[in-house]
Parts: C-alpha cells; sequence; structure tokens
C-alpha cells in the first residue's frame, strides 16, 4: 500500500467510501479501506504499518449493522480513535450526500473544501 505522511488517518469500509470522500477533504489525510469487518489481527497489521497508535485516527464507517459492528472493533483496538457519524437516514457513506459529509469532517477538526459546506 501506499502511504502519505499525514499525521491524520480515516479509516472507512469500502473503496466506494473512500472515493466519496477523498474530493471534500483539503488535509493531507491517509484514507484507509477495511473492506468490511476485520479480524483483530489485521487491525494490528493495520496499526503496525500505518503506525496508528502515533496518528490521530477517525472512523468513518456506515450506519447499519456491518458498519458497527467494524466501529466496534475498532473501537476495542483503537480506544483513541474519533468516531465521525452520519446520519442513519442515508445508511451508507457513498449515499449520504456531500454536504453531510463535509460538515461530519469539519466538527471533527479536518479541513475540507468549502465548496462542499453550501446545500
Amino acid at each position: 500500500m501506499e502511504q502519505m505522511d499525514s499525521e491524520k488517518v480515516i479509516i472507512v469500509e469500502g473503496k466506494s467510501d473512500k472515493k466519496k470522500i477523498e474530493p471534500l477533504i483539503r488535509d493531507s489525510v491517509e484514507i484507509i479501506c477495511t473492506n468490511g469487518t476485520v479480524s483483530a489481527q489485521k487491525i494490528e497489521e493495520l496499526v503496525d504499518e500505518f503506525d496508528l497508535d502515533n496518528k490521530d485516527v477517525y472512523i468513518l464507517a456506515d450506519a447499519d449493522y456491518a458498519g458497527e459492528k467494524l466501529r466496534k472493533q475498532l473501537k476495542r483496538e483503537l480506544p483513541n480513535a474519533n468516531h465521525i457519524y452520519i446520519d442513519k437516514v442515508y445508511r451508507e457513506v457513498a449515499t449520504t450526500p456531500e454536504y453531510q459529509l463535509a460538515t461530519a469532517l469539519l466538527s471533527k477538526n479536518i479541513n475540507v473544501d468549502p465548496k462542499f459546506l453550501i446545500k
């Protein structure tokens, strides 16, 4: 995996989530896809590979059963991570309007392109 030299890391479930939020973000942020739920061993590998113990970690998961399961797994392994939530109405990060995502990211001090903050 290609790594950036970034102090902020956002963990998402899938590539469609990554593609959805990438254009919104102005900060130097590494976005990691878990591709769904992962084992404790895989989480440990991510922690080591991306040095997550020494970075600001944000978790952005879908508002469905699989997303909540992933969030709980990551919460156990990364207790200091910040959680970014989407409205349950949208269920998935990939189907959440850009305005909603940009607002959620900005609320966690992640710099976003201002054009996405206009409804």
